[in-house]
């Protein structure tokens, strides 16, 4: 498990490119055959990744968790980027289309990830809190995930979210997940941009094409930094930072957080001619 620590509003500043990749820029997280987890000081947050081959992979209890098993005291967020896959949990199984999500609960001893058809790669991505108290795993299909169209063509910001874990949908201790996509022609995300200091977040982006990329905007909004992100590269956004995108063409990414807020609300936003 590789760990990242907190950087602070005050050091960031000072940072260069290499030092903030280092810090907040997350890559290679999907290799096949493997489970790949990271660790982030800020809220203690735990993001991974699961891709299956012909070996199922139960998820482990890594030594820096201090605990039996996974979900010994913590909650998980489950998102297939791949093809159909399974996941089971304490013996029962969750069957998981493309773009389908699972919430497995505080509690979860045995966790594993695998394929639902040979040849076809299931792509898991997932990101956990710690969490208070146990509610059910709980499945949620694509036709399940509340939407929210926003943005206009005028503005390249045309975009659907679709909300999975939140006050409304799958519940949570805090943990709150589910992913956006834009429409062709839309490249903006998050714009105007915000924070939200009770809550830290992290972007996951995909269906980026190979020869382009995203220009992830982060930092305070009076001194922004930008990182450029390819497809299945995550950055992590302390709660002090926008959180914003502007991509060479359509693309779609995940986004998660924890913290003591979940209202979707929940924003401090920033005009856009006082960014910086």
């Amino acid at each position: 498990m590789q760990i990242r620590y907190a950087v602070s509003k005050n050091e960031y500043p000072r940072m260069t490119t290499r030092e903030l990749r280092a810090a907040c820029h997350v890559e290679a997280l999907f290799q096949t055959g493997q489970i790949n987890l990271l660790y982030w000081e800020t809220d203690r947050a735990v993001i991974g990744a699961a891709a299956p081959g012909d070996i199922p992979l139960p998820l482990p209890a890594e030594r820096e968790l201090a605990s039996e098993y996974f979900c010994e005291r913590r909650e998980l967020g489950v998102l297939n980027l791949g093809a159909a896959g399974r996941v089971g949990v304490d013996g029962a199984d969750h069957d998981l289309a493309p773009l389908e999500c699972l919430y497995i609960g505080r509690g979860s001893r045995e966790i594993v990830f695998s394929n639902a058809e040979s040849g076809k790669a299931a792509r898991f991505y997932l990101v956990s809190y710690p969490a208070h108290t146990a509610y059910p795993a709980t499945r949620a299909t694509h036709a399940d995930a509340s939407r929210l169209r926003l943005g206009t063509p005028e503005e390249a910001n045309q975009r659907t979210l679709y909300q999975y874990i939140h006050e409304g949908g799958i519940k949570s201790c805090q943990l709150v997940m589910g992913y956006t996509q834009l429409e062709t022609g839309s490249v903006w995300n998050t714009m105007p941009a915000h924070t939200h200091l009770r809550r830290s977040e992290v972007y996951l982006y995909f269906n980026v094409e190979e020869n382009a990329a995203v220009v992830h905007l982060m930092g305070a909004g009076d001194e922004t930094r930008h990182l450029l992100m390819h497809s299945e590269e995550a950055v992590l956004s302390p709660a002090w930072s926008i959180h914003s995108g502007c991509g060479t063409r359509a693309y779609s990414f995940v986004w998660a957080m924890g913290g003591e807020n979940q209202r979707f609300a929940d924003m401090d936003g920033i005009p856009v001619r006082d960014l910086r």
